[in-house]
């Protein structure tokens, strides 16, 4: 008779191929694609502290990451939003106590295609970009003539909803407005980037870790009276960025074992020192090599 085994816990131990690697902790870590790429910078680094865990990182949003961590699939979620408050009722009733982490910052930047020659946007103007009812629709009403951009019309780049950075933005800059329907919506930061890069007509917006040299970042104001601030780490830091967020993870309840090892890791200055040479902001001060 056969029998079929379901494995409840998501952290596991892996018997080890290799002559005398013995058994090994396996850390289910899955959630923001904002975070993705220094979460799997923090797995790699930690295989070389600690040869006997290993980190299993995933994205697929940060609702991805917290449905699964309530689910009891995963040990830590990442999110680049704070989790709802539906979320935590619902964790509730499957009896978890999500615990909050933060374990850095992050300037939410606005992406232009190198030709565009605007340098600075309002948060006013994002909503009326990117928000229900808003009325900016081309180029020309902010003043501006793209090269490239025959047409004059914004292609809005947005991010699907199930990612923290659309849920941030919407928070932040939308405020009680949902998005306009028509943006072309993207899996991830990196895609954002890319198509914009690639769109002389397009605006997108996603962490700043993901900005290179094929698209511009305008400075941002609070309003038309506040002064115009560039995202960066130091702003993000001390918070002139007006759309800087924390980054947090989630464990179900006070970690333990190798989850806390991992998570006091994360958080020591090696941990730190990662996330600002990935291009984040670091959750406490550090001095770096």
């Amino acid at each position: 008779m056969t029998r079929m085994l379901r494995i409840l816990p998501a952290l596991l131990l892996v018997t080890g191929c290799g002559g005398g690697e013995g058994n090994r902790a396996l850390i289910q870590n899955r959630g923001s694609d904002t975070m993705v790429n220094v979460a799997q910078a923090w797995a790699e680094a930690y295989s070389q502290v600690n040869p006997s865990v290993v980190v299993a990182v995933t994205g697929g949003g940060s609702g991805t990451g917290i449905s699964a961590m309530i689910n009891g699939t995963i040990d830590i979620a990442n999110s680049s939003r704070k989790m709802r408050e539906s979320e935590i009722e619902e964790a509730q009733k499957h009896g978890v106590d999500p615990v909050e982490h933060i374990v850095g910052y992050d300037a939410l930047a606005v992406f232009l295609h190198p030709d565009n020659p605007l340098d600075s946007l309002t948060i006013d103007q994002l909503a009326e970009i990117y928000g229900e009812g808003g009325t900016i629709e081309r180029w020309s009403q902010l003043g501006v003539t793209v090269p490239g951009c025959s047409s004059d019309e914004i292609i809005r780049v947005s991010r699907q909803n199930n990612s923290g950075t659309y849920a941030y933005f919407r928070d932040a800059v939308l405020h009680d407005r949902e998005f306009k329907l028509g943006s072309r919506d993207m899996n991830g930061s990196s895609e954002v980037v890319e198509l914009v890069a690639n769109t002389p007509c397009a605006i997108g917006y996603s962490g700043l870790a993901y900005a290179n040299e094929h698209v511009k970042m305008p400075c941002i104001k609070a309003d038309a009276e506040s002064p115009c601030v560039y995202p960066s780490v130091e702003t993000a830091v001390d918070g002139s960025y007006p759309i800087a967020r924390p980054l947090f993870m989630y464990t179900k309840g006070e970690p333990t074992g190798a989850v806390a090892d991992y998570m006091n890791w994360i958080k020591s200055p090696e941990g730190q020192c990662i996330i600002l040479k990935q291009g984040y902001a670091p959750a406490t001060p550090v001095t770096c090599t």
